[in-house]
């Protein structure tokens, strides 16, 4: 229930961030929202950003973090139908190693 109280306000938050702070990814697509394929193409073509972590939203849309050796990194939607649209993006990506007995 907390969870759900928090998206709203998230998916907001989100959005103005996108709009007032648009990456170079962003920046270079002509729109937000493409079809997949399009845009995994476009990330990997472009900054070399290969699927890094990916998480269901719920049943209709998942989470999916691409990211560069460079640091570079991407976070998309998509949904059902196949269209994902970027969320956010940035730099200095690190990929953390989970540490033995930090089990949660």
């Amino acid at each position: 229930m907390k969870r759900n109280m928090i998206r709203g306000p998230l998916a907001l938050i989100l959005t103005t961030l996108i709009i007032a702070h648009p990456h170079s990814a962003a920046s270079q697509m002509m729109r937000s929202c493409a079809g997949r394929s399009e845009v995994v193409s476009f990330l990997d073509k472009n900054f070399a950003e290969k699927l890094t972590a990916v998480g269901l939203i719920n049943q209709n849309a998942i989470l999916e973090v691409y990211a560069a050796e460079s640091g570079t990194w991407t976070l998309i939607i998509t949904d059902v139908h196949g269209v994902s649209c970027l969320l956010l993006s940035g730099d200095s990506w690190e990929t953390i190693p989970a540490l033995p007995g930090l089990h949660t």
